[in-house]
This record gives structure tokens, sequence and C-alpha cells, in this order.
């Protein structure tokens, strides 16, 4: 079996554009996750899947450094993913324990090759999460508080507006509200 580690990859839909593709192309997929695939050896033509997969915004990675800092991103965003969020421990416990190794030194390498810090980019993407959750009208701003794991309105309030520069109600009354895309979050 061959690993292969790819950027970007963000949701279920990337997961399935990837295994479409690339079975498409001959490949033989035994397994794919958010940012890893398991492939047949003797299927295996890099140059092809690469060209393949950067037709649809993602990357194949090598180093050990980059694949680090996205299972890093992918490990923050299936916390995102799971509402309501319910941390029982510091955050930076939670994925040093997902990757087995020292925050430090995770925290160190992320903020070297994204030049953001864990902390600011999970705000970030909680901030898309809320900007979504705003968007699909079916809660409240204290109920987007809680999902996400806010101590209070106040303090979501606060992060959004010094993040965005808009009150979540003037982002709730615009007309073209601008999202990032979760694999864009930097």
């Amino acid at each position: 079996m061959s690993t292969l580690h790819i950027k970007n990859m963000v949701c279920d839909r990337c997961k399935k554009v990837i295994n479409d593709e690339l079975t498409a192309l001959g490949v033989e997929v035994h397994s794919i996750e958010l940012g890893v695939l398991e492939v047949d050896p003797k299927s295996v033509d890099l140059e092809a899947i690469a060209k393949t997969i950067e037709a649809h915004g993602f990357e194949l990675i090598e180093s050990k450094e980059e694949i680090l800092v996205e299972r890093i991103k992918v490990f923050l965003i299936s916390i995102i993913d799971k509402l309501p969020m319910q941390r029982k421990h510091k955050l930076s416990t939670m994925i040093s324990d997902e990757l087995g190794k020292d925050y430090s030194s995770l925290s160190k390498v992320f903020s070297q090759r994204e030049h953001l810090t864990i902390e600011k980019y999970f705000l970030r993407l909680k901030l898309e999460k809320v900007k979504e959750l705003i968007q699909d009208g079916n809660h409240s701003f204290s109920q987007i508080a809680a999902m996400l794991d806010y101590s209070s309105i106040n303090h979501l309030s606060g992060q959004f507006k010094q993040e965005t520069g808009l009150s979540m109600s003037e982002y709730k009354s615009m007309i073209n509200r601008d999202r990032k895309p979760l694999d864009k979050i930097v």
C-alpha cells in the first residue's frame, strides 16, 4: 500500500472528488480520509495523480513538516464540524494527544509554515463556522455561541467584531456576505 498525503482536503466532497478522479485515472484507491490517501502501489503514477488533483485545487505533499501542518488543520476542522463542540480539554492538549507529539514543537512548526499560530487559525475556523451558521438562519446568536463552546455571546461577539470589523447583526443583514473556503484560511 502506498500512502499519499494531500493538502487542502477539508470536507467529504473533497474525498469524493479525489476518489472519483483517481478511479477514472485507473488508480486503485483503498482508502481515503481528509489529507490521506491509500492506493495500490502498482497503480501509482505520481505525476498523473499530482496533475489530476492539482486541477481540483489539491496538492500532493511530502515533507514531514507539511504533512504535520495538514494533520493539525484536518484535526481542527473535524472539531468544528461536530456541533455542538464539546471540548473537555485545552486545545493544546487535544492536538498533542491526537498527533502524539509535544504541543510546543507542533506549534512551532505550524507557526513557521503558516505564519499564524494554531490558536489564531482555530479562531478563524470557528468564525467561518459562525458565518455559516448565521447564513443558515436556523440558530440565534446565543445558540451559535453555545454550539461553538464560547463562554458567552459577548465573548463571541467581541471576537467576531475584532476579526471581521462587523457585528454579527451587521453581517447577518449584509446581502453579499463574504466567507472564506476552509482551505483558504490563513
